[in-house]
């Protein structure tokens, strides 16, 4: 029993030991792509691209629903014929708006294809100057603090951000912002 525990305790201090090795940062990139005129740039021209297309999807859906309810003001007076074509022409119609939801919205429709283009090359240059910062400066990990992961506490002392900002923008002549 007393070997069981004096096993434990030599493990846990030895991994308390690796870890006291081990220098972990964080940064903000949402702070960081929010500060950069090529991100706001590309997230305008998405912007533009996104309101062009729900139009769209908002006349097809109006279409739908007039389409709809003159159908259904109508269906008791219509033929079987004609009601049968009507009801064809609104699932053609829901069809279409479904298809052009899905391929500009869908999982690898347009929005995330242009999204994509436009923001692969600004997020690869900041993920560039993360990796510069922490290399410099000694970092075994860093951690994005804005995403999915949640962080209980951040010394700020490790805190990356303002360090990658001022890389990009010392390569970019950006306006310096505290």
């Amino acid at each position: 029993m007393k070997l069981t525990a004096a096993i434990a305790g030599a493990m846990v201090l030895a991994v308390g030991v690796a870890t006291a090795q081990q220098k972990i940062g964080h940064v903000n990139t949402e702070a960081i792509m929010s500060k950069l005129p090529d991100a706001a740039d590309a997230q305008r021209q998405l912007d533009v691209l996104v309101g062009e297309w729900q139009r769209e999807l908002d006349r097809m859906q109006d279409e739908w629903k007039r389409k709809f309810e003159e159908y259904d003001q109508k269906k008791l007076i219509m033929t079987d014929a004609r009601r049968a074509e009507s009801e064809r022409e609104l699932r053609e119609l829901d069809q279409r708006i479904a298809e052009y939801r899905n391929q500009k919205f869908g999982q690898n429709g347009e929005l995330f294809q242009k999204q994509n283009d436009l923001m692969k090359p600004v997020q690869d240059r900041v993920f560039k100057a993360i990796q510069d910062v922490a290399t410099e400066e000694g970092f075994d990990y860093v951690l994005d603090q804005s995403g999915e992961i949640l962080m209980m506490y951040a010394n700020p002392v490790y805190d990356l951000t303002q360090k990658v900002l001022a890389r990009l923008q010392a390569a970019t002549s950006l306006p310096k912002t505290n």
